[in-house]
């Protein structure tokens, strides 16, 4: 079952279009990829589906309302969260505090006993994050932001999880350890997820499916395997100079 449906999106920035009726499905359950150059328009498109950007042309679907036109604050309620490129956490502010922005729309209406059990969830997930709790979370490594910023993400206790380039700037050993945290999420958690990410193998290896992005047009689109195993992916992103999309 579809979970998220994109059709015929169109989005500009100003005279400029970007994106150009672009056409995407998500089950419900699955981990999908979006790959692409720098450029491309993986960022304006998960800025679009989760209300962001405002598209030009085209209709969103999500969980069987049309978000099309909405604002992210009214999106995010109806269970969507969005990890952002380069984490976006508040670095003057402290890793519990971080925190409980994920779960703010959630205040009022459950009460602060259930919201700590599951804050305390995020820890058991992320020891690291449990360790650091009273740190600004300006003070944490670049791998320790990212446990970061999916955590606060997960509070808002989202039935689908945008996650873009998760893997940027990061270690190789930290990379492999976010991407199995993705695995983990979608298992654990039954989270839905659209991944943007830099690294195409190690996205392709933990994906269902992959869409491949292209100056603002899908490219192609299918299985994962089937997507790796494509000549034009291999020599685009998975040649031995061009691991990284």
């Amino acid at each position: 079952m579809a979970l998220l449906q994109v059709e015929n999106l169109t989005a500009r920035y100003g005279p400029v279009e970007v994106l150009h009726g672009i056409n995407l499905n998500v089950n419900e359950g699955e981990i999908v990829s979006l790959l692409g150059a720098n450029g491309a328009g993986k960022t304006t498109l998960l800025h679009s589906i989760c209300g962001l950007h405002t598209a030009k042309e085209g209709r969103i679907h999500f969980n069987q309302h049309d978000i099309t036109r909405m604002p992210a604050e009214a999106v995010v309620p109806k269970g969507m969260a969005h990890a952002p490129e380069r984490r976006q956490i508040f670095s003057t502010m402290t890793v519990e505090d971080n925190l409980w922005l994920g779960a703010s729309h959630r205040m009022g209406k459950e009460s602060k006993k259930d919201l700590n059990i599951e804050i305390e969830s995020i820890y058991e997930r992320f020891p690291i994050l449990a360790e650091r709790k009273w740190q600004m979370g300006g003070t944490l490594s670049g791998g320790q932001q990212q446990m970061l910023a999916i955590g606060r993400a997960l509070l808002s206790k989202p039935k689908l999880l945008l996650l873009d380039e998760p893997s940027l700037g990061l270690a190789p050993l930290i990379v492999k350890e976010i991407l199995t945290i993705v695995q983990e999420i979608r298992a654990e958690w039954g989270t839905t997820i659209l991944l943007v990410e830099q690294n195409a193998r190690a996205a392709l290896s933990v994906s269902d499916r992959a869409y491949v992005l292209s100056t603002g047009t899908v490219m192609l689109e299918g299985h994962a395997q089937e997507i790796a195993n494509d000549p034009r992916v291999q020599s685009a992103y998975l040649g031995h100079s061009h691991t990284a999309i």
